[in-house]
């Protein structure tokens, strides 16, 4: 643990308070402090825990150098642990952090690990890299790179292979020259996204160093060197365009809205065509896919040193940010365009390219019915994209297999939504006719005739003014409308087939499961019990159960036994509450033999399960001769190993009901 503390008082007491605490345990740990200087408190505190724990740390003295820098290459030569981390007297760690890092670096044997971060009393902290674990990563499969300040796991053995420092010319962004080189030659990086491992601290007095340090020129001095160690390090293509994304939104902007824009005119002019010339080889006209609008159109502006046009979009734009409320769209043959400062101005040419939304459009989606009749699934509810008020409106059901591809669209009832979008953007968007309601019958929605099976994938393609986008619905439903899994029987062209309603995971969309390709129809059913049925006036089994289809026809569902000599019995099941059903089986009709026995829905079979240990017989008279059931043996049925439903019905032989009467003791 290296941390560099300068005028740190009284952040220092809880920075190494919570790392000497840490649940890895002391043993584990090499902690050293250097004081940069300090002319508070820091250095009798620093003596202080030298006193509590003799052990653990060591303080390290240099003069002020002026930066973090110089502290953090002093600690790192004196470092002799396996694991370095830099921590700032600033900030502290959660009470596990350095427990789970280390585990994960040692499980997936990783070079670096970041713990999640959480900003505290106003500090904004890094959110997009930490949404889930990673066991092992890189900088362009994740967003890791989008966090380059130090306060990570390193492998020290990574730091000294590649001789990596900290570089002290440079006030700010040494940081990211340092984290960049880690990451890129990192065998490997892992993110501990389930625990809260460090605190970010906004201090009271503002002494963070990047809030100290003001004006551009430290930033675009920083800038090029980090650009020269992406073009060294990744060749042309996706890779390198993805690392460029966050330097040339991020970096530009806060230079632009943070820095520049406070300078003094002459300085604007230099510092700008520093910041053109530093971003040049970053841009190619393939990147602008990857870029916002706005970004393309503040890169234009630096790229061309327009200032004047520059500074009136940093003003829009941060205007935008504080009224919250979206930019209004130009539609023109089947294009958004943000209406963003200097939009199609003769006086000010910008390209159009610069406000194409197109693509960043959002389907905004509500589903007030989801709901299977029969054969027919009914959806209602509003859809809407995001700006582009609804007239002209060409919305339709996408229905797609999700494994051949295969799609139906089909119509839906446009209905009106008054005042929806009132509540949003300051109600600068109407959206009055963003209602749908759609039927699907899967009997004839492949163009007249039925849907084959498989996991039909439910979407929007929403349309209006000529603007249209697809997404999938069900993550955004009322409160009445369940997201539950149900599985209905229905009758199709003479059969009966199984359909599905179910939301996928973690989504929340709607599919149709056609042909129980995840859902089985038998998992529905189960049977409770098999006993004599009470007051019956003749022997009768009564079998209960469980079935929880949404629907399934009328008299579909039965017990069917069979003697296995070509005879068989069919009985209705009756409706019992909500999911249950009792069977009724009068014995008494079932002619001599073992009866086997299944439950039985259209073409799904059921094996009804083994009569209980200690069932008892049942005897009654026919035509005047005694006969009785009662459980027989079984086998394993199917080669599962599992006891089945046997019942043995036969007549008494009248030669061993007699000897068994004389064998009856007489009663005095």
């Amino acid at each position: 643990m290296i941390v560099a503390a300068y005028n740190a008082m009284p952040y220092l007491t809880r920075c190494v308070t919570s790392v000497a605490e840490q649940s890895i345990g002391r043993d584990a740990l090499e902690v050293i402090v250097v004081d940069d200087g300090s002319t508070d408190d820091t250095p009798l505190e620093l003596e202080r825990f030298t006193g509590l724990y003799p052990a653990l740390l060591r303080v390290l003295r240099q003069e002020n150098s002026g930066g973090p820098s110089a502290p953090r290459n002093l600690g790192l030569d004196h470092a002799e642990g396996t694991y370095v981390f830099f921590l700032d007297a600033d900030d502290y760690l959660g009470p596990q952090a350095l427990e789970r890092m280390v585990a994960a670096a040692e499980r997936h044997s990783t070079d670096v690990v970041l713990g999640r971060t959480v900003g505290i009393g106003g500090r904004g902290a890094p959110t997009s890299m930490f949404r889930k674990n990673q066991a092992r990563t890189d900088v362009f499969s994740s967003r890791v790179w989008w966090t380059l300040n130090p306060m990570k796991l390193f492998r020290r053995e990574l730091l000294e292979r590649h001789h990596l420092r900290f570089p002290t010319d440079l006030p700010i962004g040494e940081d990211q020259l340092f984290v960049g080189a880690a990451y890129l030659h990192a065998d490997g990086i892992s993110v501990v996204a389930d625990y809260d491992c460090l605190y970010w601290v906004q201090r009271e007095d503002g002494g963070n160093i990047t809030r100290r340090l003001k004006g551009s020129e430290p930033r675009v001095r920083f800038l090029p060197r980090v650009i020269g160690l992406i073009l060294d390090h990744v060749p042309p293509g996706p890779g390198r365009d993805h690392l460029a994304h966050r330097h040339l939104t991020v970096d530009v902007w806060n230079t632009l809205a943070g820095q520049l824009v406070h300078e003094p005119r002459a300085t604007q002019h230099a510092m700008l065509a520093q910041l053109a010339d530093a971003i040049e080889p970053l841009l190619h006209d393939g990147l602008n896919d990857r870029l916002p609008a706005m970004a393309r159109l503040r890169l234009h502006l630096v790229r061309h040193r327009k200032l004047d046009e520059l500074l009136d979009v940093v003003a829009f734009e941060k205007e935008t940010q504080r009224d919250k409320a979206a930019t209004p769209l130009l539609i023109d043959a089947g294009r958004a365009y943000a209406r963003y400062p200097y939009l199609r101005d003769p006086a000010h040419p910008v390209p159009d390219l610069c406000y194409d939304v197109t693509d960043q459009l959002t389907v905004r989606h509500h589903v007030t019915r989801a709901q299977l009749t029969n054969a027919t699934l009914h959806l209602a509810g509003h859809a809407y994209l995001h700006r582009v008020e609804t007239f002209d409106v060409t919305t339709e059901l996408v229905l797609r297999e999700r494994d051949s591809g295969v799609e139906f669209r089909l119509p839906v009832t446009h209905t009106p939504t008054p005042k929806l979008g009132a509540d949003e953007d300051a109600g600068r968007f109407a959206y009055d006719l963003a209602g749908f309601e759609a039927r699907v019958d899967i009997t004839t929605a492949a163009d007249g005739t039925p849907l084959t099976d498989g996991l039909w994938d439910i979407s929007l393609a929403v349309g209006a003014q000529g603007v249209g986008k697809e997404a999938r619905i069900g993550s955004r439903r009322a409160g009445d409308v369940s997201g539950a899994t149900r599985t209905h029987v229905v009758p199709v062209d003479g059969t009966l087939r199984a359909v599905t309603l179910y939301t996928t995971r973690p989504h929340g969309n709607f599919t149709l499961d056609l042909g129980e390709r995840k859902h089985t129809v038998p998992s529905s059913l189960t049977v409770d019990g098999i006993r004599w049925a009470a007051h019956a006036p003749a022997a009768e089994l009564e079998i209960n159960g469980l079935c929880t289809l949404g629907s399934y026809p009328d008299g579909a569902l039965s017990a069917v036994l069979d003697n296995g000599r070509g005879t068989t019995a069919t009985f209705p099941a009756r409706r019992d509450g909500e999911v249950g059903f009792v069977i009724r089986v009068p014995v008494t009709g079932l002619g001599a033999g073992t009866w086997s026995g299944e439950l039985r829905l259209g073409a799904w079979a059921l094996p009804l399960p083994p009569l209980p240990s200690g069932f008892p017989a049942a005897k009654w008279r026919r035509l005047a001769l005694p006969w009785y059931a009662k459980p027989a043996s079984s086998g394993s049925g199917n080669g599962d190993g599992r006891k089945r439903f046997a019942l043995r019905v036969a007549r008494t032989a009248l030669a061993k009901a007699l000897l068994g009467r004389l064998r009856q003791p007489r009663r005095p």
